[in-house]
């Protein structure tokens, strides 16, 4: 496959970016979207010139951190997978393929394709934890958890924090990542002692971090590669409403 790139180029954090056109020649279709830019690179190396800077971890869709934006969407048009598992099949020989960086002002960019997500992290320090000491593995079935509650646990848990989301949405607003990481702790029982606490602190945390507010587009959860569903959106506002009332009663 011969294909041509368009890819945002930025030095650094404070400097003004632009688009590059690079050939990607001789791509073979079983490739992912990461090899098909490494392959890239490879030439840019060989020419002298600086390679194009993305982020990549596991390669396997699990950690989340290959977040491109192609095409203008998070992670391509394919459903619920990562840029890494994007594969060059998809794409015909001939395209012109746009490859820009997660664009929202909590996402600054730190290089080329490259973004500072650590908001997210400082969101997750604010609250998505049990402090308590939870000791060993208990036995199975020791702690009685209704099966509708654990699945929806487990369904929230799958977020990978990669911020397609925040991409997606008009506002850049996270409550999809904030939802889903409340709610995998707050449907346990061992969530339960410190509920509202983590809810106020992770909202308020996420709001001090400058993301947009949700106006129910759903944006995020198309974006999303793993799926998470809205419906943790709306048991966050009321979960959050809640708390804000009971704090007031103190």
């Amino acid at each position: 496959m011969n294909l041509t790139l368009k890819v945002w180029r930025q030095a650094g954090p404070n400097a003004d970016g632009h688009i590059e056109t690079y050939p990607a020649k001789d791509i073979p279709a079983s490739a992912s979207f990461l090899e098909m830019l490494d392959i890239v690179n490879e030439g840019l190396i060989e020419q002298g010139e600086e390679p194009i800077h993305f982020d990549h971890d596991c390669r396997e869709g699990i950690c989340g951190m290959c977040s491109l934006t192609i095409n203008g969407v998070p992670h391509g048009d394919e459903r619920a997978i990562t840029t890494c598992q994007l594969h060059m099949r998809h794409f015909n020989d001939g395209d012109t393929i746009w490859i820009e960086p997660f664009r929202a002002n909590s996402f600054p960019v730190l290089k080329d394709l490259v973004v500072d997500r650590t908001a997210f992290d400082r969101i997750i320090a604010s609250g998505g934890y049990i402090d308590v000491r939870t000791g060993s593995a208990p036995d199975a079935n020791s702690v009685p958890i209704d099966k509708k509650d654990a699945d929806e646990a487990f369904e929230a848990a799958a977020c990978i924090g990669c911020g397609a989301c925040v991409a997606a949405c008009k506002n850049a607003s996270a409550m999809l990542f904030v939802s889903a990481k409340a709610a995998h702790l707050n449907k346990l029982p061992q969530g339960q002692p410190e509920k509202d606490k983590r809810v106020l602190a992770m909202v308020r945390t996420m709001d001090g971090e400058g993301f947009g507010n949700c106006t129910n587009q759903y944006e995020c959860e198309a974006a999303c590669p793993k799926e998470i569903s809205v419906d943790n959106i709306a048991k966050l506002n009321r979960d959050y409403l809640a708390a804000v009332a009971r704090e007031a009663t103190v």
